[in-house]
């Protein structure tokens, strides 16, 4: 666990969030270049989480990322795929562009409510299929309840089992409400040893918002200003718009600037967004996903 002396604790002044907002949107112009489009899709982890999945599905996936630089030659590629565990080394035999990182949720996805024995084999099993990121999500109930050693120790636990897989941490912003809860929950995962924090499962409602999104920002910068560390930012959930792709990408230069807009350390979180910002780019219709 990173050991850094600092508060916790912050509390936010009624509109300074929304003010915040208000003026980052306001730089946004009415027609996006090329290039920013360009960046929000190399920033994609191209998400498919459902229930049904099936290997036949992951090895499809793979296989359009693998061939995507065939077919737009100009465009950069994904950041990475994300799937279950289960998935991981099926996207491993079939991936073949070897800059896409392959992303596994673990740790008892989406809840996190499972004995943290568990969340660390877990961890460790799908690494060992070929998972070179792990996304986990924070015990939210430990959490409110006020036990929050006890989340920041199962998280630097698990941050172990990594090995040398990058570690993004969900706080499942909806759930946690303010953005006290969320500035505190950042910081707390940071420290624990996470690589990047991410909003949102996309399994409940409000997913990714930009309020969270200005928050966890703002804690990510007073992290690296104390520590020199850099933590990378990952929004997901309900992103599908290429418009709501720019103005994350809007937040993260604001608030953290150029250096953090690059897939080491901004992700979006998505499926069906990949298909609207090729659109967006092109400017025809694009089903390729």
């Amino acid at each position: 666990m990173r050991v850094v002396n600092y508060n916790f604790e912050r509390s936010f002044q009624e509109n300074e969030v929304k003010n915040g907002l208000a003026a980052t949107r306001a730089k946004l112009g009415d027609s996006p270049s090329k290039e920013e489009l360009k960046l929000a899709f190399s920033c994609i982890d191209l998400t498919t989480l459902g229930a049904e999945d099936t290997r036949e599905k992951g090895r499809l996936l793979a296989g359009k990322v693998s061939l995507f630089p065939r077919h737009f030659i100009e465009l950069p590629n994904v950041a990475a795929i994300c799937v279950y565990p289960t998935l991981v080394e099926t996207v491993r035999e079939n991936l073949k562009d070897h800059k896409v990182g392959i992303a596994a949720v673990a740790a008892g996805f989406p809840s996190s409510m499972t004995f943290i024995e568990v969340k660390e084999l877990e961890t460790a099993m799908a690494v060992e299929a070929g998972a070179s990121e792990i996304d986990i999500v924070i015990s939210v109930g430990t959490f409110l309840e006020g036990n929050t050693d006890l989340m920041m120790q199962e998280i630097s636990r698990i941050k172990k089992s990594c090995g040398d897989a990058h570690l993004k941490v969900i706080l499942e912003t909806g759930a946690l409400k303010t953005a006290e809860n969320i500035w505190k929950a950042s910081m707390m995962a940071m420290q624990a040893g996470a690589d990047f924090i991410k909003t949102s499962t996309g399994k409940m409602e409000p997913a990714a918002t930009p309020e969270a999104a200005w928050v966890m920002c703002s804690a990510i910068k007073e992290f690296y200003e104390k520590t020199g560390m850099k933590v990378g930012f990952k929004a997901a959930g309900g992103i599908v718009e290429s418009t709501d792709a720019l103005f994350y990408i809007a937040i993260v230069r604001e608030i953290l600037g150029e250096e953090w807009l690059n897939p080491q350390l901004f992700r979006i979180g998505a499926s069906r967004l990949a298909n609207n910002l090729l659109t967006s780019i092109t400017e025809e219709k694009i089903s390729y996903f």
